[in-house]
């Protein structure tokens, strides 16, 4: 899709308001000054690189990540206009730094299409960046300027001559601002690589030169898809080792207006949609019209194909759930103007786009269905058989309800309960093996403290759809335990615990157990997550100790650091005891080191990148050891408790 206008000039960038406020109030413009704000800055300067191939200009981006986390990102676009603002009286490239809703955005006609911040982006990562040096070939000259936080001392000036057109930005996040100015390579890598996705046959290259111990690091990769988000599906099926079942991507477009959709959808053997929209390159997390439509129309459709072809008896009817079970896809919309019902972006509201994306689905995928009655029947079989699998479910859960008809709900044998009943201030410990929930039992404190003991193989539930969940022997403990419901009867008002502690041993065994939890808990009880009420306790390691002085270790380093104290760097003999599991501590030690509140190190389970945690469990927990052996060798140096 390609909107030119040549005409792009100083008298494009309009002026909005000041920049005072940026460097007082940072998580305004950029979300937060943890990690997720530092990354946000890399955004920014390439959106607008991204803009200008929107525009029709810009075919190569490239971006650096420098030793001492200074980032580059140039591009091949037109260049920002360097000539005098009418009403700012300096070069408009300096505007576009250094005034907060400034940019080629605002109705100067610089660009039909864009995303980032509105025009906040460049000024706002000048403030908060330490220095920031932009360089801008016009063609003819190469113009050069230096801030620092966001001021300047010295005009733009020319410092040589150029045949080639684009901009180039240098900057260093201002540590006086972020808690961490450390860029994460894959945080970076993954969102390149959507970008690239997103605008077919745009090349993205990334590289990270930071040396690392041994004083190497080049890491360099292109991200170049002519496929566009055809290739974007498939990606996603190949890292989570997905098998497809409709053949080849199923992929169209239209235009209505001004308005521009792209759809791409496959579906795979596994029994979890993956739906990612878009907003002019911005991912809309929480959905929006774009969505909306997209649902509304294929749950439409494959009712209606069904009908047509005597699939479907008279009164039956596939819900939405059903027919998306095992589907991935991408919507992708380019807007003049996006709504987007909140500061951060991650939900479209343009009314206008919901008849427009569904109209354009419907008829699409219908015309395509028709084509293909291969491909329909086996989307139909799916979703028949999903539809028969929630009914099985339903069934299930009315019998779970009804063997609990007066609300007395019988709490399992293995939970030892604790006194307290404000959720506010109780917790519950869900140990693997009797040993270890006996030891936690005798050394808890039974005030607020709830210890519930797990035996055997838990149910993989990335294997296994809903029907099989209700009344499985391994999970119905934990159900009742934390009285919430499961699936669309989950209610957080019910939970009795306000912390859910998973604490296993400290093996690849315990690993499991807490990957198996982790799932059920992520695919039934998400909103255990997002509020916040998941926890890993953290075992110590070792015990090291001398003449009754004793010291807890989390890690081998910690190990080697006490050995070195209570031995007086080596003139003393240390006695050294190395955890195997849970059931080797005794109740004053497990409550010591893992459940006093006072000493103890628990980990809060976060949803902050829900798509990447989805891709974990899936690798993790899916049928392909391949994918699962090179995820936990990839990883194995970021998990500090893993004992291979």
């Amino acid at each position: 899709m390609s909107m030119q206008n040549n005409n792009y000039d100083e008298n494009d960038i309009q002026v909005l308001e000041g920049l005072e406020a940026v460097r007082k109030r940072p998580a305004m413009y950029i979300g937060s000054t943890g990690e997720g704000g530092l990354h946000h800055l890399v955004y920014e300067i390439v959106d607008n690189s991204i803009d200008e191939s929107l525009a029709g200009y810009c075919t190569e981006i490239n971006v650096e990540l420098m030793d001492g986390n200074v980032i580059r990102v140039s591009d091949n676009g037109r260049g920002i206009p360097t000539g005098i603002h009418q009403k700012e009286g300096i070069s408009a490239a300096t505007v576009v730094y250094t005034v907060l809703h400034a940019g080629g955005k605002f109705g100067g006609g610089g660009y039909k299409v864009s995303g980032g911040l509105h025009g906040v982006g460049a000024s706002a990562v000048n403030a908060l960046s330490e220095w920031l040096e932009l360089t801008v070939y016009d063609g003819e000259n190469i113009w050069f300027q230096r801030f620092e936080r966001g001021k300047y001392s010295e005009p733009i000036k020319i410092i040589g001559k150029t045949e080639r057109t684009g901009t180039t930005v240098m900057f260093k996040a201002d540590d006086e601002i972020f808690e961490t100015t450390v860029y994460s390579r894959e945080t970076l890598l993954k969102r390149l690589r959507e970008q690239a996705f997103l605008n077919a046959g745009l090349k993205i290259t990334f590289t990270d030169s930071r040396p690392d111990e041994k004083g190497e690091n080049p890491f360099s990769e292109t991200l170049h898809y002519e496929g566009g988000i055809k290739s974007f599906v498939e990606h996603i099926h190949t890292v989570r080792g997905l098998e497809s079942l409709s053949g080849d991507v199923i992929h169209f477009s239209g235009m209505y207006g001004d308005m521009f959709a792209e759809i791409a959808l496959q579906y795979n053997n596994s029994y979890n949609e993956i739906i990612l929209s878009f907003a002019n390159n911005i991912h809309t997390k929480d959905g929006g019209s774009h969505e909306t439509g997209f649902k509304n129309a294929i749950t439409k459709v494959v009712n209606e194909y069904g009908r047509k072809m005597g699939l479907l008896k008279e009164k039956e009817k596939l819900g939405g759930d059903d027919i998306r079970e095992g589907l991935t896809a991408i919507i992708s919309v380019k807007l003049t103007e996006c709504e987007f019902e909140s500061q951060t972006k991650v939900r479209l509201g343009n009314p206008e786009v919901k008849p427009f994306v569904e109209k354009l689905v419907h008829e699409k995928l219908m015309n395509f269905l028709e084509e293909n009655p291969d491909i329909a029947k086996m989307i139909f079989e799916k979703s028949l058989s999903a539809l028969k699998a929630r009914e099985a479910a339903r069934r299930a859960r009315e019998a779970e309800r009804n063997k609990n008809a007066f609300g007395k709900t019988t709490m399992p044998e293995k939970l030892a309960d604790c006194s307290e009943r404000d959720n506010r201030y109780t917790e519950i410990y869900i140990v693997e093996g009797d040993s270890a929930g006996g030891s936690a039992k005798q050394g808890r404190d039974r005030r607020y403290q709830a210890i519930l003991s797990l035996w055997g193989k838990m149910l993989n539930v990335e294997k296994a759809r809903i029907d099989r969940i209700y009344g499985n022997d391994k999970l119905e403990p934990v159900v009742a335990a934390l009285g919430t419901g499961i699936g669309e009867d989950f209610d957080i008002e019910k939970l009795r615990y306000g912390k859910v502690i998973i604490m296993a041993d400290a093996d690849v065994d315990g690993m499991h157990i807490r990957a198996l939890l982790l799932t059920f808990f992520f695919r039934y009880m998400r909103p255990l997550i997002t509020n916040g009420n998941v926890y890993i306790a953290q075992p110590p390691l070792f015990r090291v100790e001398r003449n009754k002085q004793v010291k807890y270790a989390f890690s081998d380093e910690e190990r080697d650091q006490y050995i070195q104290e209570l031995s007086e760097n080596g003139k003393y003999k240390v006695e050294i005891q190395r955890y195997k599991g849970l059931g080797e501590m005794n109740p004053e030690q497990l409550w010591e080191t893992t459940m006093n509140p006072e000493t103890r190190t628990i980990v809060k389970i976060s949803m902050e990148d829900a798509l990447k945690a989805d891709e974990v469990f899936t690798v993790l927990m899916g049928d392909k050891v391949e994918l699962r052996r090179n995820f936990i060798e990839q990883n194995a140096k970021f998990v500090q408790d893993l004992d291979i």
